[in-house]
């Protein structure tokens, strides 16, 4: 039906007749001249029709937006004056010999240059429509040459695609699984995966060697703007690798893959951060390193003064009390300390203290702060001293438990460096590796496992599974980009005693492991090989790529922040009939039963 896509034609096309296909973008008469901007996925073309041709004049004048058009026409050149430079095509024009409507469309819902003030729920109900967007479908375009350049890239290193089950068995350990009923087993029960994780081992014991799979992934989450209950994760696992080796790997495939796509070239190779020195400096472990602002520890400072504010963080085991310089802060007005203050308080901070740097050199009376009461003059110069401050700085305060402040200055920084304009242009990876393997729960008064319980320990701290695993690191890594983490990973245990050794420290028998786990723990028996793998969350990386504000904007039909499809009403009630062959019955929550 077509020759040409509308958005590649140009200079080089004049005099040809072309066959188009696509949507009407916009109509426009101009004195007894239409024109049709006619769009399809690769762009516009501006169609010009005139009264020469009454019949398909006719024909031209009953279009509107949307309708379904097939042209034919002669490509030339745009009379002067008239070239649209922010076109790709805008040096051209199509002069319209025929015309065929296909389909005609209703009013849209939306027109789709003017989304900016359509709600994002509109948008998700008509996705068909949004899809159609210039900015949506280069997101979608954008997404498959990501995926393209990352199976190429794989396929070049040896890597196998192999499909994993999408109905397995359900191991809640962290989300919620996605349940399915079985009809042929009643009253029993598929869970829908949260990640390929044990089947990729398991593949590493085949023999497979290198093994990778675009999949989809499930999680019964609560949802933020980058995550969704399905999702799709590049996922990969090796044998015979060590932490270097697929780290080097997987640097080189990104890096590929942003010089393919974007023309980018990022740093060779990625710099390396403990998890320890990430926590430290920037209070995250998926450090934003464009953004110029450190954390300073200062508890050291503080464990005599009687401001219980500071000295209390100062003395616990699980408190910290660490300083934020912001060079030129003084220039903030009280309103806008006052708004920081509330946005750290999301994050669970009781207050935001802070001390304005007028003047070193007057020291103390150089200083202005309701605080500065509460401390002795040695600590007031040392913590002007360590954080290097320099007239017109200001030096915000944390003080609480070690994870508040984390998360509170942590934030902080990066809302500072985007709200100031701190931050360093360009592309900034990291790898996070020296993870500890394990987190307390004081709550639960158990261990938990910071990555997955199939993590492996370091190789020299094994002994401490047993004697201090809040001291035990692991062999995980996470490649961070931007303050966003693309993907993480690990050298998985490969000995069925370490693996069951792990198992009883996060708090699972033996008999509840053989139930959950028991078909792992008998393949480990079997000659299981070293290895090790990572996943990436390719969602992430794609909005990384197109600049969008959430992954709701580079998938084709997403979920909203309540799990829910607006464009087929999912999830939906199911009859009687579906349920009795499901062995099912459906309760309603006890509040609606009241």
């Amino acid at each position: 039906m077509r020759s040409h896509y509308c958005g590649q034609l140009n200079a080089s096309h004049i005099g040809q007749e072309v066959d188009l296909c696509g949507w009407t973008h916009r109509r426009r008469d101009h004195g007894g001249v239409i024109f049709i901007d006619l769009r399809d996925r690769e762009g516009l073309i501006q169609v010009v029709y005139d009264p020469d041709l009454p019949d398909i004049f006719a024909t031209a004048e009953q279009v509107r937006n949307e309708f379904v058009l097939r042209v034919r026409g002669r490509v030339r050149a745009r009379p002067e004056g008239t070239v649209n430079t922010d076109l790709s095509t805008g040096e051209v024009e199509v002069l319209g010999l025929s015309l065929e409507i296909l389909n005609r469309s209703e009013t849209p819902p939306f027109q789709l240059d003017e989304h900016e003030n359509v709600s994002e729920e509109v948008r998700l109900r008509y996705r068909y429509v949004d899809l159609r967007r210039p900015e949506m479908l280069r997101n979608i375009q954008l997404r498959a040459q990501v995926t393209q350049s990352l199976r190429r890239y794989l396929d070049d290193q040896g890597f196998l695609d192999i499909e994993t089950p999408m109905l397995t068995k359900a191991t809640p350990e962290g989300a919620r699984d996605y349940l399915v009923p079985s009809r042929t087993h009643p009253g029993k029960f598929f869970a829908l995966p949260q990640s390929p994780q044990l089947f990729k081992q398991l593949l590493m014991m085949s023999g497979m060697d290198r093994y990778y799979q675009v999949v989809r992934c499930f999680r019964d989450e609560d949802l933020r703007a980058d995550r969704q209950p399905e999702f799709t994760q590049l996922d990969i696992e090796t044998s015979f690798l060590n932490e270097d080796e697929l780290l080097q790997l997987m640097e080189e495939m990104i890096r590929q893959t942003f010089k393919e796509v974007l023309g980018e070239e990022l740093t060779d190779p990625f710099p390396r951060m403990s998890y320890a020195e990430a926590i430290k400096r920037f209070g995250s472990d998926r450090p934003d390193l464009r953004c110029p602002l450190e954390l300073v520890d200062v508890g050291d400072l503080m464990l005599e003064v009687e401001f219980k504010v500071f000295s209390g963080p100062a003395r616990s085991a699980d408190g910290r009390v660490a300083a934020l310089k912001l060079p030129g802060g003084c220039r903030l007005t009280r309103r806008e300390i006052d708004a920081y203050t509330k946005f750290v308080g999301i994050y669970g901070a009781k207050g935001l203290a802070y001390v304005k740097v007028n003047e070193v050199a007057k020291g103390r009376e150089g200083l202005q702060s309701p605080i500065l009461k509460f401390l002795p003059d040695e600590a007031v110069t040392e913590i002007v001293s360590r954080t290097a401050a320099e007239d017109g700085d200001l030096i915000f305060f944390g003080a609480d438990k070690a994870t508040v402040v984390n998360e509170a200055l942590g934030a902080l920084r990066v809302k500072l460096g985007e709200d100031l304009d701190l931050m360093k242009p360009g592309w900034w990876p990291v790898w996070v590796v020296d993870f500890p393997m394990f987190g307390w729960d004081p709550q639960g008064k158990r261990w938990n496992a910071l990555h997955h319980p199939f993590t492996a320990p370091k190789e020299d701290h094994l002994d401490r599974l047993e004697n201090d695993p809040g001291q035990c690191e692991s062999r995980a890594y996470d490649m961070v980009l931007n303050g966003t983490e693309l993907g993480g990973g690990s050298i998985r245990i490969h000995q069925e005693a370490v693996q069951e050794q792990v198992f009883r420290l996060l708090g699972i028998g033996d008999e509840e492991a053989q139930q959950k786990f028991g078909f792992l723990l008998e393949a480990l028996r079997y000659g299981c090989p070293p290895h090790g793998g990572i996943a990436f969350g390719l969602d992430r990386l794609v909005m990384l790529l197109t600049g969008a504000d959430s992954i709701r904007d580079v998938m084709a039909f997403p979920k909203t922040q309540t799990a829910a499809c607006l464009l087929t009403a999912a999830p939906s009630e199911v009859n009687q009939t579906q349920l009795r062959e499901l062995s099912i019955r459906v309760r309603k929550p006890q509040a609606e039963e009241q």
